[in-house]
């Protein structure tokens, strides 16, 4: 009997490196983050080097020092290539390579890697490939010789090595193919997103730093059933799903992809019409992983985000979320918001009283509304209990008395003022 002989994939090894600009700047929490990141793709990494240094090297990124003692450790761990922590121009991936005589990738085209990995949706892979072509293009020249040593691990996802190949003329051509395809995906979008404004269905967009339980709180909320996973970009394609609160009213809860610090610009551009969902919603719902010591950080980069995708008027509720793991004891506090909230995905705890706050946000935006509706127009409470909140009702011989609490535009439906009394 023939023995059976296990083959293990080998893991992608790889080395850090990363440049310093003041000395007490976040360069080892963000390097921390890329060591996830590594993680998330799938590789290992076997080294990390840091260097401060008042600016970076124009055309390697690091110093001539610093490439040697990269080149020798990467000699004493076999590691494949290196990332570095922040993105490479055309001439410093060129020429790190011709150094290094080895693979160079950066954080954009790690991320990039992992998002082309877990992008399941026909949208979500097209702006993938979309930012993986912009950004690739200019890269071409230096990125051959890399492919010629490596035909696996991280980069090889998405367009593959075949489309970096096709000169930079069919790059434009696939380019605009898919900026068509996904223009009409966005017309699509807008139709649904106009259907849910005349049904005057509120909705709340869940925002957060990548990791930091959306996936989870949406899960427990709607029970939605989607991935959830103790890892950065677990989930990339959004997801919409409604509940019923206590009072009867329906909401729709988004979820948005996951921001992070040093988020490509090429991902914001693919992904902007994905993203701007949240700048439609009621309320912003903010996600925080309140047992990350980095946690204040990453509420910085999540409102820096917001407001390059020009969303800063919608009522905020921070959710500081993960408190089962919470061991500090130590109160957080966001004062960008306009309320918060401590709970725990996972356990439920907090739950109930963040469904409060939002029940109470959404009531702030609505009108109080009091009428005898006839009898032949009954239809009207259904389409109250439905978008708005029923206090009472009460038959009558000449109708049925309404008392609730109504969105602006069923309210001005309903009964009818100028638009400058709104």
């Amino acid at each position: 009997m023939a023995e059976l002989i296990e083959i293990k994939e080998e893991k992608e090894k790889v080395i850090l490196v990363a440049v310093a600009l003041a000395d007490n700047d976040d360069t080892e929490e963000s390097v921390d983050e890329l060591a996830e990141l590594v993680d998330t793709a799938g590789a290992e990494t076997v080294g990390r080097v840091i260097q401060k240094r008042e600016s970076y090297q124009p055309g390697t990124y690091i110093g001539k020092g610093k490439i040697a003692e990269v080149k020798e450790l990467i000699a004493q761990t076999g590691a494949s290539g290196i990332i570095t922590d922040d993105e490479l121009s055309p001439a410093q991936m060129k020429n790190l390579e011709a150094e290094l005589e080895t693979k160079v990738m950066d954080r954009t085209m790690l991320i990039l890697d992992i998002f082309a990995k877990h992008a399941d949706s026909s949208e979500g892979k097209l702006q993938v490939e979309l930012a993986q072509l912009k950004y690739r293009s200019s890269r071409l020249v230096g990125m051959r010789s890399s492919m010629s040593r490596v035909s696996y691990g991280i980069g090889m996802r998405g367009p593959g090595e075949k489309k970096l190949e096709m000169d930079r003329r069919l790059i434009r051509d696939r380019i605009s193919q898919l900026q068509s395809e996904l223009k009409d995906m966005e017309r699509n979008r807008e139709t649904t997103r106009a259907k849910r404004l005349k049904n005057q269905t509120p909705t709340v967009a869940i925002v957060g730093y990548t990791n930091a339980g959306k996936s989870t709180l949406l899960n427990r909320l709607t029970g939605a059933g989607i991935l959830e996973a103790d890892m950065l970009f677990a989930t990339l394609d959004p997801t919409t799903r409604s509940k019923t609160l206590e009072s009867g009213q329906e909401v729709l809860f988004t979820d948005t992809v996951g921001f992070i610090r040093k988020l490509p610009h090429h991902l914001i551009e693919a992904f902007h019409s994905t993203l701007e969902e949240a700048g439609y919603a009621d309320i912003i719902m903010h996600v925080v992983d309140s047992s990350n010591p980095m946690c204040d950080k990453q509420m910085h980069v999540v409102y820096e985000t917001l407001r390059k995708l020009n969303i800063n008027d919608k009522p905020v509720i921070t959710v500081f979320n993960k408190q089962d793991l919470n061991f500090s004891g130590e109160k957080l506090k966001d004062l960008n918001c306009e309320a918060s909230v401590e709970i725990s995905a996972v356990t439920g705890a907090g739950i109930d009283e963040l469904l409060t706050i939002i029940e109470k946000k959404l009531l702030e935006r609505k009108k109080y509304y009091e009428a005898v509706i006839d009898y032949g127009n009954a239809g009207i409470i259904q389409q109250i209990r439905k978008n708005g909140q029923l206090i009472a009702e009460e038959y009558q011989a000449d109708g049925i008395l309404v008392k609730a609490y109504l969105p602006p535009e069923l309210y001005y439906k309903l009964c009818p003022k100028p638009k400058e009394e709104w």
